[in-house]
């Protein structure tokens, strides 16, 4: 098993591959991830709405609601993602929308977007997350290019507030537009981060569990193979008790253990001596010579049993 653990790959593309996988084959109530998240709490009565009443608010709900349907109906895979990865991409769209329009107005080349519904399916990866993150360098350039007061005064790195700030009070539509996606990509990414921890603490655990039940049921074909292989010699002893008293030696002193079943099995199991035939048509008596030599024959076939 040691061995097994110091031979794991690190390989980014290979491990996340490996962890699909493994989510899409044994880890099903992955989603339940997002069912313990806090419920939305209720709007606080000195909260202020738009509408004038209610049903104005339902209305206005109803055609989000109408247009998120249309909008999923017209691209099958964002209909496919998870509610994280689903608003990442949103934001991320906004976001490429806003830079090809501030392209367009300053006639600069535009800005190579590489992520598809399909990159974020059927989960979020930090390799895509990678993916993201230079999207998004690539048009922060071109951000600075169509806005320049922006030079020093915010930066990517910047917080919210103070990005969200700069926003409402630039008088360019698609500079807003652009800078309100990406603060709202940060916080979609950092869902979708915590969403794939969670599953990769559970993946970690699932293999755990897999390697001490591989580990244990190989142990235990081992612990049959050798009582077989007594048994199928006719020593005369307790196979099964010699064969478990000394593995459960081994899991504390293997190389002590090995050494005690080669030169000495009877330590772990008294040579029987009730079971050991009479020479000669029984006119030779059995002898604790007799016993002896047993152990020996025992021990000299257990060092060179291959199992």
């Amino acid at each position: 098993m040691a061995e097994e653990l110091e031979t794991k790959e690190n390989d980014d593309e290979v491990f996340e591959k490996l962890l699909n996988e493994f989510i899409t084959t044994q880890l099903k109530d992955v989603d339940d991830v997002e069912k313990s998240q806090p419920e939305p709490q209720p709007r606080q009565e000195e909260d202020v709405s738009i509408f004038a009443n209610h049903d104005e608010q339902k209305a206005a709900d109803d055609e989000w609601e109408g247009d998120e349907e249309e909008e999923e109906e017209d691209n099958p895979e964002l209909a496919m993602l998870k509610s994280n990865e689903k608003a990442l991409y949103k934001a991320y769209a906004n976001f490429q929308e806003a830079i090809d329009m501030l392209a367009e107005e300053i006639k600069a080349k535009p800005v190579k977007f590489k992520i598809v519904p399909q990159s974020l399916y059927p989960n979020y990866k930090p390799s895509t997350g990678k993916m993201i993150a230079e999207d998004i360098s690539s048009g922060w350039e071109l951000l600075i290019k169509a806005e320049p007061e922006m030079v020093g005064r915010i930066s990517p790195n910047g917080s919210d507030e103070e990005l969200l700030a700069f926003a409402e009070e630039s008088e360019n539509d698609a500079v807003q537009f652009a800078l309100i996606s990406y603060v709202e990509i940060l916080i979609e990414m950092e869902g979708c981060e915590i969403v794939y921890k969670e599953r990769l603490l559970k993946y970690e655990q699932k293999r755990l569990e897999r390697e001490i039940y591989e580990e244990h049921e190989k142990r235990i074909r081992r612990i049959n193979r050798y009582i077989e292989a007594i048994k199928a010699k006719k020593f005369p002893v307790d196979a099964e008790k010699l064969v478990k008293n000394y593995f459960k030696t081994a899991a504390k002193d293997a190389e002590g253990a090995f050494q005690v079943l080669t030169h000495n099995p009877a330590i772990f199991s008294p040579i029987e001596f009730s079971k050991i035939k009479p020479r000669l048509f029984g006119l030779l008596k059995v002898k604790p010579s007799d016993g002896i030599r047993i152990n020996h024959s025992l021990g000299e076939f257990l060092r060179k049993l291959k199992v």
